[in-house]
């Protein structure tokens, strides 16, 4: 068996293109958090969230700021509670459509929370 040495333009081009193309496969993996692409995942839960907390609104930290609202997130064992959040909207004219917990055949499903 011959190894080389130096290894040939062809073999170096070969393993720059996968090398670019795993980095922007895994790119568009990471583009955007669930709840602020709006994707919907069937996940059914047996249990009933609690109601929902009061919550203390700090602040508004700038004009264009809008109150983005907590909910009980399923951790596989019960429901923990994720606070409420001041987020800046991706456009002028866009709001926030709160998440919310939807009772189905089989238990409770989370409809996420999205821009509109």
């Amino acid at each position: 068996m011959k190894f080389l040495k130096y290894p040939s333009r062809t073999i170096m081009a070969g393993l720059l293109g996968l090398s670019t193309l795993g980095a922007v496969t895994l790119a568009g993996a990471v583009a955007a958090p669930p709840a602020e692409a709006g994707v919907h995942v069937g996940i059914y839960v047996p249990v009933a969230p609690p109601a929902p907390r009061r919550e203390y609104r700090p602040v508004r930290p700038g004009p264009r700021a809008i109150w983005v609202p907590g909910y009980w997130r399923w951790t596989g064992h019960g429901h923990v509670w994720v606070g409420g959040v001041w987020r800046v909207p991706p456009r002028h004219y866009h709001e926030w459509v709160p998440g919310h917990w939807r009772h189905a055949p089989g238990g409770w499903v989370w409809i996420d929370g999205h821009w509109r």
